[in-house]
């Protein structure tokens, strides 16, 4: 069976390390073996101190302005689907909402998590998104569902 690929985005920025990776890790263990999770903190195990999480790390060539945009926009163009959770937010994520713009662009199925009364609730990303949801387990299965031949 061909393997497939989705990347999981969604705010990093004023998170901890264990929290921008906790939902992360619960979504690839749900997945079969033929799918496969692209995160954007794979490698930066540097970062769990417990701190927040803030901008960009220059002395980190993964946590630098170039090698966040570099290796995200290389993740959301190989990926066969993005799966962008932005549950619970209370601020605007600038790069998830690149992400949703490279998603579109490249024809990617965009499954987007928010409630009615979050941040990302805009008529741009409602528009990119091909199904908005409100719980993880559901998108988790329509991922599944979309991904399996």
């Amino acid at each position: 069976m061909k393997d497939y690929f989705v990347y999981t985005g969604g705010a990093i920025s004023g998170l901890t390390y264990e929290e921008c990776v906790g939902w992360r890790l619960y979504v690839a263990s749900k997945m079969p073996s033929h799918i496969h999770i692209l995160s954007p903190m794979r490698g930066k195990e540097y970062l769990k101190n417990g701190k927040i999480i803030n901008g960009s790390y220059e002395q980190h060539p993964l946590c630098s302005q170039k090698g966040i945009l570099c290796r995200d926009h290389y993740d959301v163009c190989r990926a066969h689907l993005v799966l962008m959770n932005f549950l619970g937010a209370k601020k605007l994520s600038i790069g998830s909402i690149m992400e949703v713009a490279w998603a579109y662009a490249y024809r990617r199925p965009l499954i987007t998590l928010m409630e009615e009364d979050n941040p990302h609730n805009h008529p741009m990303v409602r528009e990119a998104s091909n199904f908005i949801l409100i719980d993880l387990d559901e998108a988790i299965k329509l991922t599944i569902a979309i991904l399996t031949p």
